[in-house]
């Protein structure tokens, strides 16, 4: 509830910028000028890394006594209010003999934010490199020999956004129906989440919960990375887009994704930007897609029966973003060879629950040093998972009504599609998708994932759009493994 607020924040104040939305409430007080973060990098390069606050500052980790204590400047930053919604509502009539029923659900999502007057915090970055020009990382702390045996990359806070006033953030869901039908629209919608600064004036809504936040509240902030060598000397990352880490040993690198290096770089996003230019057919992304495949094969390899209740169970998941994330959360954790860290959340979803049964059967929690000791279907779970979670919420909730005989038809059309880079012949278009309605819904699908799928009278072709990121692989990822689930090798 928190971290959705304070990340529909960052996207509106800095989509391309360096914040970073606090995504728990617990870790605001961690969040001090020059506190330590950790930064981890992902499986996959798509995928944005994650941070952890710790309970240190730069100043713990370095030899000598004398703490840092840099200039700290504080400025009014803005006042931030927005307002985000949306309806949905649905009827079905039904006949039986002389009886007739009607259902009918109307639903409501609507996100309100007001955390009022702001105010940001900044270190003073050049006198923070004089302070510490002469000062060694102590690479015997405990923290650091963690640090650099995991690969993780230590960051230093040099801005956070503060509230300034007391405020609320109320969970709520609204709906209507008739005849004690609502047609699923609750799991469709999600809940409302709405914040407001605190005063004299109460919110008239239904709440289901509601959290207290007091000023003073770290809402958002930006790092300055570490580059660490071997000899305790280190670096503060001041360009834009320079990465920090630890100095690897001598003719070694960096942990990998096993075979996939190529495929799990850090720098990713950013070469995926580039290699997929705008307005350029799919089958400039033939070569990267042609690898992701053959990761997701192990899917397809699976017993049917497995096969049937993964997809089925996944079906479940796309509809709620956090039952996705979760997931995604507990198989990375498994491929790292790692004890999964079972939330509360977690805990909370069947479907979750579900999926993690049917792809770790008998397992205790671990599987021993990761890598190559991980089942290669886990892995290709993991693969499909990652790319589904990137995906909008438009992509997730069209995704949700796609059927098997839908997926088999959308991956024929896109295999067709990567393949050539000229406009395909009309009645290429396999069979199922010459219905209207289904057509629709491949176009609408691609147009989520800012492809465009154009059909005339004597062509049929698909290019990207202005700014396609990685949103197009993704999507081609997501339906390959989906497909594999659904049409295997028995």
């Amino acid at each position: 509830m928190f971290s959705k607020a304070t990340a529909n924040f960052v996207r509106q104040i800095d989509p391309e910028g360096s914040l970073i939305h606090v995504s728990r409430l617990n870790d605001s007080h961690k969040l001090l000028p020059m506190a330590l973060v950790v930064k981890r990098n992902r499986f996959w390069f798509w995928q944005r890394p994650k941070y952890q606050p710790l309970d240190f500052t730069l100043s713990d980790l370095l030899l000598g006594d004398e703490p840092l204590s840099p200039a700290v400047s504080e400025t009014d930053f803005l006042t931030y209010q927005g307002t985000f919604g949306d309806i949905l509502s649905g009827k079905l009539g039904a006949k039986a003999g002389v009886v007739t029923v009607n259902l009918e659900g109307r639903g409501s999502s609507k996100l309100q934010s007001s955390f009022g007057k702001l105010k940001k915090q900044e270190v003073n970055v050049k006198r923070l490199l004089r302070d510490s020009n002469d000062r060694l990382m102590n690479m015997q702390h405990v923290l650091v020999q963690q640090m650099e045996k995991r690969a993780d990359v230590l960051a230093v806070l040099k801005e956070r956004i503060l509230t300034t006033s007391p405020c609320s953030v109320t969970e709520t869901c609204q709906e209507q129906g008739t005849c004690g039908g609502v047609l699923g629209l609750v799991g469709k919608l999600g809940n409302t989440v709405e914040v407001s600064v605190k005063d004299s004036n109460t919110i008239q809504a239904d709440r289901d919960v509601s959290l207290e936040i007091p000023p003073g509240t770290v809402i958002a902030y930006s790092l300055l990375e570490l580059e660490i060598k071997k000899d305790g000397h280190y670096e503060l990352c001041l360009q834009p887009g320079t990465l920090g880490g630890f100095e690897p040993d001598s003719g070694t690198s960096s942990p990998s994704h096993d075979s996939f290096d190529n495929l799990c770089v850090v720098d990713g996003l950013e070469w995926i930007e580039e290699k997929v230019p705008k307005r350029a057919p799919l089958s400039t992304l033939q070569n990267e897609l042609q690898q992701l495949e053959v990761c997701l094969s192990p899917l397809a390899q699976l017993p049917q029966a497995t096969r049937s209740a993964l997809f089925q169970q996944l079906h479940e998941t796309i509809r709620d973003r956090a039952s996705l994330s979760d997931l995604e959360h507990m198989l990375e954790q498994w491929c790292r060879g790692e004890a999964p860290v079972m939330e509360p959340s977690v805990s909370q979803s069947n479907s979750v629950s579900a999926v993690l049964d049917l792809l770790t059967p008998g397992q205790d929690n671990h599987i021993e040093n990761g890598g190559p000791g991980v089942p290669a279907y886990l892995t290709a779970a993991h693969l499909l998972v990652s790319a589904m979670e990137v995906f909008p919420d438009e992509a997730l909730s069209l995704l949700s009504e796609c059927s098997a005989d839908f997926l088999e038809a959308f991956d024929t059309l896109i295999c067709r599609l990567k393949a050539s880079c000229q406009p395909l012949p009309v009645e290429s278009l396999p069979v199922p998708l010459q219905d209207d309605r289904a057509f629709q819904l491949a176009e609408q699908l691609l147009r989520s994932a800012n492809v465009m799928l154009r059909r005339e009278t004597d062509g049929l072709w698909a290019e990207t759009g202005n700014k396609p990121g990685v949103l197009p692989l993704v999507l081609c990822v997501a339906m390959r493994g989906l497909f594999c689930l659904c049409h295997g090798q028995d």
